[in-house]
């Protein structure tokens, strides 16, 4: 009966006053200055407050338990929202935060009231830490899906010429790029219906035994599409770094430049078209 008792307080400290919610838009857009519409914080405030009350009334302070799943999705799409928007944690967790300030007790305030504001800071507390825990997942999947588009847009693949691709590397080399460069290049392949690439590492600063397996993997993959791969960009202190490693590349073919690379490429196609030329 106690808990009963003690929730009923809470939510009768919560929502006895209109002025309570009005105040509690205030300070968060003053803290906000603006970079939200009031309209806006006024539909996530008083949803908020509305969820927050029917929790206490249901589950007490148990914010964990299931009496507290709307409060904690309402908080996750707030999180969610400023992380997208650019807002800091601070200024996330300021929109629960603010709500103790509001609450703060007086000089006239009661034993009782001080005591169900006590256990109603505590609340917030903790859901104000859980809003900036959903701050930091939003903010390392924003930052996650920016660096696989930039893994994009960094790995593109040229058409050089008709049946022959090229794919420019700028940049370390590694096992998750490689997979990106890998799974573009044999794409592409089979959207233009090329049989001749070339991966030029002109731009890659350092060719390690690790670097050479992933363009080994990549080669070979392509080959598996029926492509010819070649490889540019081998600069002088790259094959004595390879020759030192012990690094073979076999019988794939390697040039020192792109235009190397390219002119190689082309007498290929030049060399196959005239046999084919001559067979008829």
């Amino acid at each position: 009966m106690a808990v009963v008792e003690s929730s009923d307080r809470l939510v009768e400290l919560l929502t006895r006053d209109v002025s309570v919610l009005d105040q509690w838009v205030e300070a968060v857009a003053g803290i906000l200055r603006g970079r939200i519409s009031r309209a806006e914080l006024e539909r996530e405030l008083t949803d908020l407050c509305q969820a927050l009350a029917q929790a206490l009334r249901n589950g007490g302070l148990d914010w964990q338990g299931e009496e507290y799943s709307e409060v904690r999705a309402l908080l996750v799409e707030l999180s969610r929202s400023r992380a997208q928007h650019g807002f800091t944690p601070t200024e996330t967790a300021t929109s629960v935060f603010a709500c103790k300030d509001v609450l703060a007790p007086t000089t006239d305030t009661s034993a009782e009231d001080i005591t169900a504001y006590l256990q109603l800071a505590r609340l917030l507390d903790a859901l104000g830490l859980f809003t900036i825990e959903s701050y930091a997942r939003t903010r390392e999947e924003i930052i996650s899906a920016q660096a696989e588009q930039l893994l994009e847009l960094s790995t593109p693949v040229v058409k050089l010429w008709e049946g022959v691709v090229a794919v420019p590397l700028v940049g370390t080399l590694d096992s998750a790029r490689t997979q990106i460069v890998m799974e573009k290049l044999l794409q592409s392949l089979v959207d233009s219906g090329s049989e001749q690439a070339i991966v030029d590492i002109t731009g890659v600063p350092a060719v390690d035994t690790e670097v050479a397996q992933h363009l080994l993997k990549t080669v070979v993959a392509a080959r598996l599409m029926g492509a010819e791969c070649t490889i540019s960009g081998i600069r002088p202190q790259i094959a004595q770094t390879l020759v030192a490693l012990g690094v073979q590349f076999g019988d794939i073919v390697t040039k020192a430049t792109l235009a190397d690379a390219l002119r190689y490429v082309l007498q290929r196609i030049g060399t196959d078209r005239s046999v084919v030329g001559g067979s008829r």
